[in-house]
């Protein structure tokens, strides 16, 4: 583990961001999740069409999953902010004082 020269927190590997093959992963794992959950609503809405509100009520849930599974499944992590290390000059007392000028 190694120290920074101007922090005193360590740099830890485990608060690394995720790779991006494991980021794609992840994503994709969402997408047939949710594209998944469609199936039985459209299957539900079949068996139910005798009661037309409810079949109703399904399809209304199917219709946006493929567009709601699309949009999460191409969104990203946020990255995370770093901390910028910026250089400053503490001022010194000697340069808050008046100076001695001497003619030659």
């Amino acid at each position: 583990m190694t120290m920074p020269a101007n922090d005193s927190d360590p740099v830890l590997i485990t608060g690394a961001a995720p790779s991006y093959e494991e980021q794609f992963a992840a994503r994709k794992r969402k997408y047939v999740i949710m594209m998944c959950c469609r199936i039985p609503c459209l299957i539900a809405a079949g068996l139910t069409y005798h009661v037309w509100w409810l079949a109703l009520g399904f399809l209304a849930i199917s219709v946006p999953l493929p567009w709601i599974a699309v949009l999460i499944a191409n969104d990203r992590p946020p990255r995370k902010s770093e901390k910028v290390n910026t250089y400053q000059r503490e001022a010194k007392a000697i340069e808050s004082t008046s100076h001695r000028v001497i003619d030659g």
